[in-house]
């Protein structure tokens, strides 16, 4: 069976791609490029972050040591315009709109698992792999994917988007493994990688500030932050498009009421809601819809499951109302924090992955989130 594994120059795929070698696979590692760290213009024009160094090209060169390590061939191929067009654009349009999305979800969706499977395949690889943590289950008439047994490390959040006909041709050879048994592997076959810290944050701002990130793409724009409890103006904020639903940190509000966290944000009067720690009950929501679901796991008109409306997050339990075929009702009486417009919301059947989707509106009491925080802040103002 010849499999080609994405190699990023990390442990947990430099153990997935020896855990197949040891299988008896035909195994061939690729290094994936998708991000021109080192360019300092982007494809406008427009300057970016100065580099002094590039990450990726580090990486490509502890994957060529894993690579040698493991006695592997090693293929390398640049996606750098798919991702551009697919992944990062998509980001920016989002984050304009004032909404969060998460561009790991769109890097599985259109380059992990759609120009990397189309490359294996067009190069006579029956399978892909990564070293993901997750499970797939494969049989004559389909594939199940399911959470990984290391629950800590579980991915199949960000793997919600991927087709069907991606999954039936993928493994995920850490599915069974811990984290703390990859190390333990790698430290046995002395790779170089063993002691090597785990990626964090999104691929194409690594180690950089997220905020200084997206001002060389969304400059700042300076503008209210708002008690909507009070309707008092407390300070200035850079940018509204930087802050999320639920927010705490970085908001810098001194004095009594606090700590204060974002409630809302109006993109079109450039102000940021923020409300303190004792009307946290306005983060709370009852209902959703989700749109773009993809469905990996077939289930009827409508169903009791549980979600995770981000990542890390608990599992809830939600019933869930087909609208059409990739649009749901999501709804959960026992409420829910910080359900944000923009990110997954990602749906389990006990350890099956059964699809996820876009929150596109979220709702309170059957109210609009954002009416809601529009009726408090008229409220406040007229008392």
């Amino acid at each position: 069976m010849k499999i080609l594994v994405g190699l990023s120059g990390g442990v947990d795929s430099a153990i997935a791609a020896h855990l197949l070698k040891e299988q008896g696979h035909d195994v061939t590692c690729c290094f994936m490029r998708n991000w021109d760290s080192a360019a300092n213009n982007d494809t406008l024009g427009n300057p970016t972050l100065n580099n002094d160094v590039c990450p990726q090209e580090m990486d490509y060169n502890d994957a060529k040591k894993v690579a040698d390590a493991l006695n592997l061939p090693l293929l390398r191929i640049d996606f750098i315009k798919e991702y551009w067009d697919y992944v990062f654009s998509s980001f920016i349009d989002e984050y304009k709109k004032g909404r969060t999305p998460n561009p790991d979800i769109l890097c599985n969706k259109y380059i992990k698992f759609s120009s990397f499977m189309d490359f294996a395949k067009a190069n006579g690889f029956d399978w892909v792999a990564t070293g993901h943590y997750a499970r797939v289950e494969h049989s004559d008439d389909k594939s199940v994917m399911l959470k990984a047994k290391d629950l800590n490390k579980d991915q199949s959040y960000f793997l919600c988007q991927i087709s069907k006909e991606a999954l039936s041709h993928t493994m995920f050879p850490l599915g069974e493994v811990t984290k703390p048994e990859v190390r333990r592997i790698a430290h046995e076959l002395n790779l170089p990688i063993a002691d090597k810290k785990d990626s964090t944050g999104i691929c194409f701002i690594g180690e950089r500030d997220f905020r200084e990130f997206l001002k060389n793409y969304l400059p700042a724009k300076s503008g209210n932050v708002v008690d909507v409890t009070t309707g008092k103006v407390l300070k200035q904020h850079e940018g509204v498009l930087y802050y999320t639903i639920g927010q705490r940190k970085g908001l810098d509000i001194g004095g009594p009421g606090g700590p204060w966290f974002v409630v809302g944000k109006n993109v079109t009067t450039n102000e940021l809601y923020v409300a303190p720690q004792s009307c946290d009950d306005l983060l709370y929501s009852d209902s959703c819809i989700v749109e773009g679901v993809n469905w990996l796991y077939d289930i009827e008109d409508e169903k009791d499951c549980m979600a995770k409306f981000r990542y890390r997050q608990k599992d809830n339990p939600v019933h869930i109302k087909k609208l059409s075929e990739d649009k749901v009702l999501v709804t959960y009486p026992q409420k829910v924090a910080a359900v944000t417009c923009g990110q997954e919301a990602v749906f389990y059947d006990g350890d099956i992955c059964l699809g996820g989707g876009v929150i596109e509106q979220v709702f309170a009491s059957g109210k609009d989130m954002n009416e809601n925080i529009e009726i408090k802040l008229k409220e406040a103002r007229n008392v």
